[in-house]
């Protein structure tokens, strides 16, 4: 699979079918091997004698100087270690400044293990090409590499620090010793999955100068806003599994004293690398944030290994959900949750990873009798006055030991904290084994505006165990909903609840029962896109105007194909002005405009004919071709400069467009290719700001791949944390599209 904005072609990033966009640089031959993961294919570096073997791209790359670049690739030897360079070059493949090389591993490994750096292009640097390297021991010593990209810094979407902090490819500089500390960095042999591309060859590398606690913190203290969850989270690898590692994140105010601190500790499993998570909500007079790991206890020169450092706004465990991410995933504890009644006992599991439906941990309640307990969340507002309205429990269980019935309710508070009483689901089994959703719908009584989840929990068995996780509690809205808005004659669909890594297909329907797929950020919604999310919003641009459309999403279950469909009423979108029509690029909705129609085609319909004269025989037989669809030229006005511009801007992709006019004017829906355009002046003045415009239209097939541009969950935080300054956007984007779509010049 293609690495994205990787500026290497899929072959030399793969190495398949064969190696040719790479060559020989230094006592090496190349050879096509086996046994890749991102496709079958790998590079095989062969030494020719002991020392340094070195290939290198055939071409060189282009790049911007000052701008930071990141390369990295897998790579397998059980012999040798390895390191991988970028050489600048200007515009003659003349180095330029010095070569830029990862650390060199720290030993070798068979395994496949990631190595990389990335750095700033120097003055001067209008190129750059990849150099792998490794040390052999004598000839014939064969080191192989895949999976190789060069480009842009593959930083975490939403990640409140920049890549220098999240990663330490470039360096150290983002972080900084708190106590009894140093900080390196280092190259072990890490295995981390082909298709994830978010850690690199470096880690931070945190080692403790003497014996006791050891910690370091982040430099960058990004700003946040009061009354928002944030998550932070780490890779960290410690020293051994009895270490006491853990990640904080910290609150400050505005003149940087520190408001807050919540800690989650990691409770390893190995000495491997295992995200461990921790989240807050910002308090009232919160401004900035930072991220600090550490040690507690530790032995001097004991290291404790970081990567892929994130803080970012908490994830939503369901959409309108009033329970924080650390009441719903439990991974730094058990949160605001108490046993109310009963015998049992509550904790997060252990070790990390063992039990967990949503992150690395789970809620664990632990009864030595078969009694009864009643376990109780915090209490938490809800989006509103919540009286006499619906709301919907849900939560995941695993009866990991003896069994388990369980009463689901949840508890009511007005605003002045009084107890409104409980609303409950009566008395339900837990499955025996693996993890199962439950749940309950409730209605809020008058007056309430908090709500609390409530488990009356009866083991079966002594020494029972249960394991629950990620709870969600959210008003009950339509799990399909849409609205027309006529200002850009497009039609929202709101989808609710969706079942996340099922498959997602969704249509259009008129009155006369046809069924036109919808498209989405990737193409059609054709039942082949994987739902990553329980609410999703569809902009649909193409439905028709003033004509009434009924929208049907299909929930595909991806192992056995079972479909759940709901369809809902039909909407319509306004169109009043027959004089009007719309043009649309589909895959770029922000270009779409209206205009006002001088005259509508006169239709030609070519086909393809040969005509041949048969002697003695009257008439001329005829071959023909399928007669081909609609040509002919449309005829509108712009009447402000800002159309115009507009019109230009809609055209200069030469996309495919959709034209659309009102039901009855004689011309269906069409999509189209827009050939030479003939721009004139309507006379009058030069300052004359109206024009009349020729486009020459040809009849094309609605576009199946093409995809709704969008900036695919990139944020104005995102901005902030790449650039510094302003003026660094307009060295790296010529538009402010550019700038929404994340294309960046060069």
């Amino acid at each position: 699979m293609a690495i994205p904005g990787n500026m290497l072609s899929a072959a030399s990033e793969s190495m398949d079918p064969t190696f040719t966009g790479w060559r020989p640089r230094l006592n090496c031959s190349l050879l096509s091997g086996t046994g890749g993961r991102n496709g079958p294919k790998v590079l095989a570096v062969k030494s020719n004698a002991a020392g340094d073997a070195q290939a290198e791209t055939v071409t060189g790359y282009p790049v911007t100087a000052g701008q930071t670049y990141q390369v990295f690739a897998d790579t397998s030897s059980a012999t040798e270690a390895e390191r991988i360079g970028l050489e600048w070059l200007d515009d003659t493949y003349t180095p330029v400044g010095s070569m830029l090389w990862s650390l060199t591993t720290a030993s070798a490994s068979a395994s496949w293990h990631r190595v990389g750096v990335a750095g700033a292009a120097p003055m001067g640097a209008t190129r750059v090409r990849i150099v792998l390297s490794s040390t052999a021991g004598g000839a014939a010593v064969n080191h192989f590499w895949e999976n190789v990209y060069l480009g842009e810094p593959i930083r975490t979407v939403g990640n409140l620090f920049s890549f220098g902090t999240e990663s330490s490819e470039i360096g150290t500089a983002g972080w900084a010793s708190e106590v009894n500390a140093t900080i390196s960095r280092q190259a072990p042999m890490v295995s981390w999955a082909v298709d994830w591309y978010w850690a690199g060859g470096e880690v931070l590398a945190v080692a403790a100068t003497a014996a006791g606690n050891a910690a370091v913190v982040s430099v960058e203290s990004p700003a946040v806003t009061p009354g928002v969850e944030y998550q932070a989270y780490a890779y960290l690898s410690p020293p051994t599994t009895g270490s006491a590692t853990w990640i904080e994140l910290r609150y400050y105010d505005g003149a940087g004293t520190q408001i807050s601190a919540t800690r989650a500790p990691l409770a390893p499993t190995s000495t491997g690398y295992q995200r461990q998570r921790v989240s807050a909500i910002a308090p009232p007079t919160a401004a900035k944030a930072r991220m600090a790991v550490g040690i507690d206890t530790a032995s001097a020169g004991q290291i404790l290994r970081l990567e892929q450092a994130v803080i970012a706004a908490a994830p939503v465990i369901q959409a309108g959900s009033v329970l924080p991410y650390a009441d719903a995933s439990f991974e730094q504890g058990v949160a605001g949750w108490t046993k109310t009644a009963g015998v049992a006992t509550i904790a997060r599991s252990t070790p990390w990873g063992a039990y967990a439906f949503d992150g690395s941990y789970a809620l664990t309640i632990t009864s030595t009798t078969a009694t009864a307990s009643t376990i109780r969340s915090a209490k938490f507002p809800l989006a509103g006055p919540g009286g006499g309205l619906g709301f919907r429990l849900r939560f995941a269980v695993n009866a990991s030991a003896g069994g388990w019935t369980v009463v689901q309710g949840i508890r009511w508070y007005n605003a002045a904290n009084t107890d409104l009483g409980l609303t409950f689901f009566p008395s339900a089994p837990v499955p025996a084994s693996g993890w199962w959703s439950m749940g309950t719908d409730q209605t809020a009584p008058a007056g309430a505006t908090q709500a609390a989840v409530e488990l009356a929990l009866t083991a079966t068995a002594t020494n029972s165990v249960l394991r629950v996780d990620r709870f969600a509690l959210w008003q009950a809205l339509p799990t399909l909903a849409v609205e027309a808005k006529e200002a850009t004659a497009s039609v929202t669909v709101t989808a609710r609840e969706l079942a996340v890594a099922s498959l997602l297909r969704v249509y259009r329907a008129t009155a006369s029962g046809a069924r036109t797929l919808v498209r989405g950020a990737a193409g059609l919604l054709d039942g082949t896109v994987v739902i990553t999310s329980d609410l999703m919003v569809i902009e649909d641009y193409e439905a028709p105007l003033a004509t009434p459309v009924s929208y049907t999403v299909e929930i595909i279950d991806p192992v056995t194909g079972a479909v759940e469909s709901r369809t809902v009423s039909r909407v319509t979108i306004p169109h009043d002005d027959r004089n009007l029509a719309w043009l649309k690029d589909p895959g770029n909705p922000q270009r779409n405009m209206q205009v006002m129609v001088q005259r509508a085609p006169d239709w030609q319909r070519p086909v393809e004919q040969s005509a041949y004269v048969v002697r003695n025989r009257r008439n001329k037989v005829i071959l023909s071709g399928r007669r081909q669809g609609l040509e002919g030229d449309l005829a509108i006005w712009t009447l402000s400069d800002e159309e115009r511009d507009g019109l230009h801007w809609l055209l200069d992709s030469g996309n495919v467009l959709l034209w659309q006019a009102a039901p009855g004017m004689g011309v269906s829906d069409m999509y189209v290719n827009v050939s030479q355009v003939e721009e004139g002046r309507t006379g009058g003045t030069a300052m004359e700001t109206m024009r009349t415009w020729t486009l020459p239209l040809t009849e094309a097939d609605m576009p199946v791949t093409t995809g709704v541009n969008g900036s695919a969950g990139r944020t104005w935080i995102d901005v902030v944390a790449e650039f510094a300054t302003c003026a660094d956007l307009l060295n790296t984007y010529a538009t402010c599209e550019d700038l929404f779509l994340d294309h960046r010049m060069g």
